[in-house]
């Protein structure tokens, strides 16, 4: 089966490079492969996608930059949700399917216990608000699909939290990391794993075929922390694992209030992952375990 993959450069795009390459041809593309993708030129994905003709489009490509987004709407929408309308369109052209990702920022974050995925949606800024667009687009298309709303993702490449508090940790003294916001750390390594696993429960006679299982599903590690306790445990952890010495930055808990953003975060971004077990069978570990993980195979490297 020939797979189009979109997000060379992305956390999760780089590890579904290794878990797909055994379902199928895979192509990568992004805005710095040879040749390059660029999201914001609607054409071009037109033009790209009937040139390869995939039989499977997977979509680890978005704009991410949460606080840019309340002043840069523009560009937010032009990946996050009309380049994605495009992809669903051509998908239906050439009958392939799709697999997107998206976030715990459609919800508001006020829920009281984990979000199940018909659950009421209500983003509180630009970000969120476009990458929900993007899955109603998918949703209208009506095309085999898979989208997959995951949250508080790191790894080992890229930006993101466990690898700048690792470098903050070791340029300072103290840091206030907010405490007031709960969520569920999750490892990139396993979003891939767990998506290579759907599909081998989607691919039939050299199809993407779902049938009953298409849709929305949440796909995030167990348990839940605040960012405080993350970095806590991203602190212990990598002085264990020689990763940070012992005068590794001391951390304070702070509220979201002493720490003023552009865009407002969901307080509460815990989601609920049983659609995908009863469905699937497949269940993440708890977040302290798969950091664990992380940072063993990130000092083993």
């Amino acid at each position: 089966m020939d797979i189009l993959l979109i997000g060379h450069e992305g956390q999760v795009a780089w590890e579904l490079q290794r878990t797909l390459a055994c379902l199928g041809r895979v192509t990568t593309l992004g805005r710095c492969t040879q040749p390059a993708l660029d999201l914001r030129k609607l054409d071009e994905i037109r033009a790209t996608l009937r040139s390869l003709q995939p039989k499977l489009i997977v979509n680890a490509a978005a704009y991410t930059a949460v606080d840019k987004a309340e002043q840069d709407h523009k560009t937010a929408f032009a990946i996050n949700a009309e380049a994605v309308a495009v992809l669903a369109e051509e998908a239906k052209w050439l009958d392939a399917g799709l697999i997107h990702y998206s976030t715990d920022y459609v919800f508001p974050g006020n829920a009281r216990h984990p979000y199940r995925e018909e659950d009421a949606v209500g983003p509180l800024g630009v970000y969120g608000q476009s990458k929900l667009a993007g899955e109603e687009a998918i949703r209208e298309a009506g095309i085999p699909h898979l989208i997959l709303r995951t949250a508080w993702v790191y790894g080992q490449r890229g930006q993101n939290f466990l690898l700048t508090m690792l470098r903050l940790m070791r340029e300072r003294d103290y840091l206030g990391i907010v405490d007031d916001q709960l969520g569920a750390p999750t490892w990139s390594r396993l979003i891939a794993e767990a998506t290579a696993l759907m599909l081998t429960r989607c691919i039939h006679d050299g199809r993407f075929a779902p049938e009953d299982k298409a849709g929305t599903y949440h796909l995030t590690c167990g348990g839940q922390t605040s960012w405080f306790g993350f970095a806590e445990h991203i602190r212990t952890l990598a002085i264990d694992e020689g990763l940070l010495n012992k005068t590794a930055a001391q951390l304070n808990p702070i509220p979201t209030s002493a720490y003023p953003t552009p865009a407002q975060r969901p307080a509460y971004s815990v989601l609920s992952n049983d659609k995908l077990d009863r469905a699937f069978g497949i269940r993440l570990p708890d977040w302290e375990g798969a950091l664990s993980l992380c940072l063993a195979k990130s000092h083993s490297a």
